[in-house]
């Protein structure tokens, strides 16, 4: 359907792209990976046709229509919201406006029988081709995706250019998947939606019906969507069948293979040129020297990629807080007439490993501040634990480096001395190596200035974080280190990202915000989604998915003012909460009994596997066929951290069954 046929593209001295050929079929779904400046961007734009090949072509069959979102830069104005989404439509609406106007001549009682059958014939015509194309399903399809992507009803006819900037993203990521081209670009198209949102656009792209080339540093949403891989580096393209995890196996099982005949081609030529070196004079080895200077010159250096090293270590020590991190008691906090919370509880407890969930205006960021003190509320109170050392990643958490110093003193001057080892470390982790950790904050990108805010992060003394959308700019690597990092912080941690890989393995408990309050649910994201699920297939107004306003929060309704202390029928709804409250907690615990059963299964089906490779491997005679046996080994590893992460899991459930009772 689309071919690559020898492409180079280069800028100045830099060949991103050297004779590639590659082709994508029909209903292809492909996850564009590789790391940051290997050029995934400028294939997505000369695919859509912004940039032209330096050489070699890009061919395309006759009426292919290719659709390509950026990361950003777009805005909209000079049309309603409605108005400007609808124009994903205009061919149908062309005909729906042609037909109105042929309604209008038939009509006309002036006209003669002749024109008005060739009107009449000529309009049947139009409603045909207006209802095989589905013409009279615009206005659901417009609602549908709208309401997916967090747009509420009353915003319809909302001025397009009073929208930000990550709202207007989402207007051009509507007309987008509205138009459904043949051939759908999309780079980076989560990075401003919300949980909620994403979880829709999976959906969405996984039923798309044409294909589709998808660049994410999303890692679950990734594996949801695509079915096949192309890497990007080493000037070309690699393919690879299956989700983003499988290609991870697979792609360290080919970086080992490659390894491995770099090292026996680095040692042949070793050898030829040390017998070249050797008997270069002799006038009787002139043939033979003359033939291995050929043999040399015909030998094509194997290209590995570069080792990606994974960045381990440990925060430095803190004494632990008490068991009490944080509590919120009655908060309120309203931004004029908006209310974000009214009346609300927060306890976060020492080693709460806490995500904040909540469509984008909700509130999150607000009960960020507020937890961290930099926010009063107007009502309630905030309450430290002992001993409490607290750190607050803010989502500008960028613009508050110091422009004049360099990246590495940006470290230094925040690390404390057992920490100063561990400076370049970080620093590669999170992509700066070489003379780049010299360079002044001031000449960074807005992406390295967030990498450099987190690594910095890291290197401060605390034992308990709030963290706001700090995976924002990270590539997968550098929250891979990120994630790593935390998983072995042994402190407290409440954090919010939009990111569904990370959330689900660091969160063992969930607090949804909206509606000005603040509701927790114990368990990982993916049981409070499923909860969510199966309460919203039970609601009366299943389907309907109401959109927050934007702005601070979204506003609390309040019915009625509730019955006084006492009388009947607070007593009877009192009985009824505690009711309703025991069942709920009753198959919440059943749930995670469930999931700890599960888990226990896994494991152990997990360990019985690893005992047999381990028997394979310890056989006479295992390694002789590295080749052979180098999958056995990455089989071996995979497994491994498999059951690492099980048993993470596994732990903090049984953290939350026996929750920790001491106190300080």
């Amino acid at each position: 359907m689309l071919q690559l046929s020898s492409l180079t593209k280069g800028f100045g001295d830099r060949i991103l792209f050297e004779k590639v050929t590659w082709r994508l079929a029909a209903g292809d779904r492909v996850g564009l990976c590789g790391p940051n400046g290997s050029g995934k961007t400028t294939l997505l734009r000369m695919l859509a046709g912004l940039d032209e090949p330096d050489t070699g072509a890009i061919t395309t069959p006759t009426g292919l229509t290719v659709g390509y979102l950026p990361q950003d830069g777009l805005h909209h104005t000079g049309r309603s919201l409605i108005d400007e989404v609808s124009t994903a439509f205009q061919p149908l609406l062309d005909i729906q406006r042609t037909m109105v106007e042929l309604e209008d001549q038939l009509a006309d009682e002036q006209r003669s029988r002749d024109e008005h059958e060739a009107i009449l014939e000529r309009y049947s015509e139009l409603q045909h081709q207006f209802r095989d194309r589905d013409g009279y399903t615009i206005d659901l399809k417009i609602a549908g995706v709208l309401n997916g992507l967090g747009f509420g009803n009353d915003e319809l006819e909302k001025p397009t250019d009073t929208f930000s900037g990550g709202w207007q993203m989402r207007i051009a990521l509507a007309k987008l998947i509205l138009r459904q081209p043949h051939v759908l670009l999309l780079d980076e198209p989560t990075n401003h939606l919300d949980l909620e949102a994403r979880n829709w656009l999976e959906d969405f792209l996984a039923d798309y019906p044409h294909a589709l080339i998808l660049v994410s540093h999303d890692r679950y949403f990734l594996d949801r969507v695509v079915t096949r891989i192309a890497e990007v580096g080493l000037r070309t393209l690699t393919p690879y069948v299956g989700t983003y995890s499988e290609y991870l196996v697979e792609r360290d099982a080919r970086a080992a293979v490659l390894r491995e005949q770099k090292k026996r081609q680095d040692e042949e030529i070793a050898r030829i040129r040390q017998f070249v070196d050797r008997f270069r004079y002799q006038a009787t080895k002139a043939a033979q020297v003359q033939s291995r200077v050929k043999m040399l010159a015909k030998i094509t250096p194997i290209e590995v990629p570069l080792e990606r090293k994974r960045v381990h270590f440990s925060f430095p020590d803190c004494p632990r807080s008490g068991r009490i991190a944080i509590e919120l008691r009655g908060i309120r906090k309203a931004y004029g007439s908006t209310v974000v919370f009214d009346g609300v509880d927060v306890h976060v407890a020492r080693g709460d490993r806490i995500a904040l969930a909540g469509p984008n205006g909700a509130g999150k960021s607000t009960l960020m501040r507020l937890l961290s003190g930099v926010e009063a509320p107007d009502e309630g109170t905030r309450i430290e634990g002992h001993n409490l050392v607290a750190q607050y990643f803010a989502q500008d958490e960028a613009t508050r480096l110091d422009p004049d110093l360099t990246v590495y003193d940006t470290l230094g001057a925040s690390s404390s001395t057992e920490m100063l080892p561990s400076i370049r470390n970080i620093l590669g982790g999170f992509l700066f190596s070489g003379d780049d950790v010299h360079k002044p904050v001031r000449v960074l990108s807005g992406g390295e200035r967030t990498r450099l805010a987190v690594a910095r992060m890291l290197l401060r003394p605390s034992n308990t974080l709030l963290l706001d959308e700090p995976t924002n700019h990270l590539d997968i690597d550098s929250t891979n280190v990120l994630l790593d990092a935390l998983a072995d912080f042994g402190g407290t941690l409440v954090f919010v990202s939009h990111d569904r890989y990370f959330v689900e393995r660091i969160a063992t408990a969930v607090i949804e915000i909206g509606h000005g309050d603040a509701v927790r649910y114990p368990g990982t994201y993916e049981e409070y989604h499923w909860s969510k699920t199966q309460r919203a297939t039970h609601r009366p107004d299943a389907g309907r998915r109401a959109a927050p306003a934007r702005g601070a929060a979204t506003r609390r309704t309040r019915t009625a003012p509730p019955a006084p202390r006492g009388s009947a029928s607070a007593s009877r709804d009192d009985r009824r909460r505690r009711a309703q409250s025991e069942r709920h907690l009753k198959r919440e615990q059943a749930a995670r009994e469930k999931r700890i059963s599960d888990l226990e299964q896994r494991i152990g089906d997990r360990e019985r596997k690893i005992r047999e490779i381990e028997e394979a491997m310890a056989a006479p005679g295992f390694y002789d066929d590295r080749q052979a046996a180098q999958p056995v080994v990455n089989r071996h590893e995979s497994l491994m951290w498999e059951v690492g992460d099980l048993m993470s899991q596994w732990e903090a459930l049984q953290q939350i069954d026996g929750a920790d009772a001491d106190g300080e």
